[in-house]
C-alpha cells in the first residue's frame, strides 16, 4: 500500500504539532522540513516522535558530507527516516545508510538538483536506500514552466523505489501512485488549505483507490 507523507515547512515545533493533530489520521510518514529543523534543531524530530510513535518521523536533514556522524545524531533524536542528498558522494550516502543500519532505521536519498535523478535513483538503491524521493524543490516548482508530469515519467522509468515530492495534490496524487511511486509526498496541499485534514483524507482516499 502505498503511503501518504505530509511535508511540513511551518516553523515551529508548536505549529508543526497542532498540525500533525488534525492530519494523522490520513498520514503514514511525518517530514519535518529542513527550514523546520534549523530553526528548531532535532528537538522537533524528538517531540514529534514522542506524539506520535506510531508514524514514521522523517528528518529532511538534506546532508552533504558526514553522512554517518549527521545521520547518527537524527537517529538517536528519534527519526526513523534521514535524507542525504543525491548530489553527494557515494561515500557520504553510505555512511548515512551504515548509521542506518546501526539503529535499525533507513536513508532517503533526495534528488533535488541532480541532473539524471533516475540514474543517480538506481544507484542510492543499489547503495542500500530505503527509497529514493524524485524531488523539485520550491524554487524549482515556482519556475515558469514547471509540471510535477517530469517527476512522474521519472518514476516509470526508474524501476526503483520511489517517492515524488513537488507539488503533489488532489488533482495529481493518482497518476503519481500509478507511476510507481511507494510515498506520495504533499506539502502546501495539506498544510496551506483552509481545512488541512480534509486535504489529507481527500489524498489518503485518493491514493488507496489506487493501490
Amino acid at each position: 500500500m502505498a503511503k501518504l507523507q505530509v511535508a511540513i515547512d511551518l516553523l515551529s515545533t508548536t505549529e508543526a504539532l497542532a498540525l500533525v493533530a488534525k492530519i494523522a489520521p490520513y498520514i503514514d510518514i511525518i517530514e519535518l522540513g529542513t527550514p523546520l529543523i534549523k530553526q528548531e534543531g532535532l528537538a522537533v524530530v524528538t517531540a514529534m516522535k514522542a506524539a506520535y510513535p506510531d508514524k514514521l518521523v522523517f528528518a529532511d536533514l538534506k546532508t552533504m558530507d558526514a553522512g554517518e556522524l549527521e545521520a547518527d545524531i537524527a537517529f538517536k533524536a528519534g527519526a526513523d527516516l534521514v535524507t542525504v542528498l543525491g548530489a553527494a558522494g557515494d561515500a557520504t550516502i553510505a555512511g548515512a545508510i551504515k548509521a542506518g543500519k546501526a539503529h535499525g532505521k533507513g536513508v532517503v536519498v533526495d534528488t533535488i538538483g541532480v541532473a539524471d535523478r533516475v540514474k543517480r535513483a538506481q544507484e542510492a538503491i543499489a547503495l542500500g536506500a530505503e527509497f529514493v524521493e524524485l524531488h523539485a524543490g520550491l524554487d524549482e516548482q515556482w519556475t515558469a514552466g514547471y509540471s510535477i508530469q517530469v517527476l512522474i515519467d521519472e518514476a516509470a522509468k526508474a524501476g526503483v523505489p520511489v517517492s515524488i515530492a513537488g507539488g503533489v495534490n488532489i488533482n495529481n496524487v493518482a497518476a503519481v501512485i500509478k507511476a510507481g511511486a511507494i510515498v506520495a509526498v504533499a506539502g502546501a496541499a495539506i498544510y496551506g488549505a483552509e481545512d488541512p485534514a480534509a486535504a489529507a483524507k481527500s489524498l489518503r482516499e485518493a491514493i488507496d483507490a489506487v493501490a
